[in-house]
């Protein structure tokens, strides 16, 4: 009777040990979703228009792949399911981030144009004493132009590098914004006198 309880109570731990080692499986599903949610919000541009909710994301996918390692399946399979949300959230907001990024890059080529307008103005006005950059402004009037088209046919595939585009031109206005400005503060050159 003695060993019948003995071989019960055997049967018993090894049962529970059984259970115990199928339960504690890697969260694979879990994390796969995660991944294909990951891939998606990257695919969809959330690394340009929803920066902070994909970092968010990754950093709860790496505190998951930590908790693999440390074989902690219970919390990584928790962790793998909060990122798959994160992810799924940050693709959500790509629309939202790219419909603002547009805005402020509509904005910024409207303001460009506008400071344009002005400072060819400003070179008339100073054109007589501007002989010696008459060729190096041609050519960055040209560049301006062509810089300030391809920003604004790229505004609606890529509004972030049209974005960037406007803050590159806008360096060109303030350069000759600036060297205007001390060729009208400059006095004229007196012309030689005839004899």
């Amino acid at each position: 009777m003695k060993q019948f309880k003995y071989l019960v109570s055997l049967m018993m731990v090894l049962a529970l040990a059984l259970v115990f080692i199928g339960c504690s499986k890697p969260p694979e599903a879990e994390q796969k979703a995660a991944k294909t949610a990951m891939d998606a919000a990257i695919a969809a541009g959330a690394d340009k228009y929803a920066a902070a909710d994909l970092d968010a994301a990754k950093k709860l996918w790496d505190s998951s792949e930590a908790q693999v390692k440390d074989k902690k399946y219970k919390e990584a399979k928790e962790g793998y399911i909060a990122a798959k949300a994160a992810f799924e959230k940050a693709a959500a907001g790509v629309e939202a981030g790219k419909k603002a990024v547009t805005d402020e890059a509509t904005a910024a080529i409207a303001a460009l144009e506008e400071a344009w307008k002005a400072l060819e103005a400003d070179a008339k006005k100073v054109e007589k004493k501007m002989k010696d950059k008459k060729a190096e402004w041609e050519t960055d009037a040209k560049a301006f132009a062509d810089g300030l088209k391809a920003a604004k046919d790229g505004l609606a595939a890529d509004p972030g590098a049209a974005k960037a585009k406007a803050g590159e031109l806008k360096a060109v206005i303030e350069k000759w914004g600036a060297a205007f400005k001390e060729m009208a503060a400059a006095p004229a050159k007196p012309e030689p006198k005839k004899k």
